[in-house]
C-alpha cells in the first residue's frame, strides 16, 4: 500500500514539474529514478516525494523539487562536463548531478552533512562525486576551472572566486539576493572578462556564509 501511494505521489510530481517549465527529459529521468525519502529523516519521508523544501540537519534545507529541477534544467549538462556544487547538504542534487555529468566536485561547510552525504552516495554505488569539507564561498580552486557551477545557497552578490572558477562559455546558477525574501535564481554564464546574467525565478535558500564547521 505505502509503495502505490509513493508510486503516485511521484507521478504527481512528476507532472507538477512538467506543468512548471520542467521539459528536460534527462532530468526528469532522474528526479524519477531518485528516491528522494533516502535523504530525509525517517518522519518525514512520506513527504519526500511532495513539492515542498524539506528540513535537514544543521538547520539546512533539501530544496523544492521544482528548484532543484529549474536549477539543473538551467545548467545545460552533458557527460562530458566537470561540475562543482557549493553547498552538498543532503547530498541529493549531488546524485542528481551525477546522472547528468561526467564529474561532481561538491562542497560543503559543515563536517556533519558532508560525511553523512559522502556515506550514502558510496553506498549507493556512485562513483563520480567527490567530497571537499571547506567554505563553498571560495570554490575548489585545485580542481578548477569547471564547466559549470551550482550554488545551493544564497549569495549578496555573484561571487567573482566562483566566476573565476569557470571555463570560457561556462555556466553558473546561483541564488542572489539581499535577505530571505528577496531572491533571485540567476544564470552566471561568462564571457571572457564578462558575464551575462539572465534572471530566471524568485527563490528562497539558507545563506551562503565564509567559513567551514566541525559540527
Amino acid at each position: 500500500m505505502f509503495e502505490k501511494l509513493k508510486k503516485s505521489k511521484k507521478f504527481d510530481l512528476l507532472m507538477d514539474l512538467k506543468k512548471n517549465g520542467i521539459f528536460d527529459k534527462s532530468v526528469l529521468n532522474a528526479i524519477e529514478i531518485i528516491d528522494r525519502s533516502l535523504f530525509v529523516d525517517e518522519n518525514l519521508k512520506q513527504k519526500s516525494n511532495l513539492n515542498i523544501a524539506l528540513p535537514i540537519d544543521c538547520g539546512q534545507t533539501i530544496s523544492q523539487p521544482l528548484v532543484v529541477a529549474h536549477m539543473t534544467q538551467s545548467l545545460n549538462l552533458n557527460n562530458k562536463l566537470r561540475v562543482l556544487e557549493v553547498g552538498t547538504g543532503s547530498g541529493y542534487q549531488s546524485l542528481i548531478l551525477s546522472k547528468l555529468s561526467r564529474f561532481v566536485y561538491t562542497v560543503e561547510r559543515y563536517s556533519s552533512l558532508k560525511k553523512k552525504a559522502e556515506m550514502l552516495l558510496k553506498e549507493l554505488g556512485v562513483k563520480n562525486v567527490f567530497f571537499k569539507h571547506a567554505d563553498g564561498g571560495l570554490g575548489w580552486n585545485e580542481q578548477s576551472p569547471f564547466d559549470r557551477i551550482i550554488v545551493t545557497a544564497n549569495a549578496p552578490e555573484i561571487p567573482n572566486k566562483l566566476v573565476e572558477q569557470l571555463v570560457n562559455d561556462g555556466i553558473m546558477i546561483i541564488p542572489v539576493g539581499d535577505d530571505y525574501n528577496q531572491q533571485i535564481l540567476k544564470k552566471v554564464v561568462k564571457k571572457g572578462n564578462k558575464i551575462l546574467v539572465e534572471n530566471l525565478m524568485q527563490v528562497r535558500f539558507v545563506p551562503l556564509i565564509e567559513g567551514k564547521l566541525n559540527k
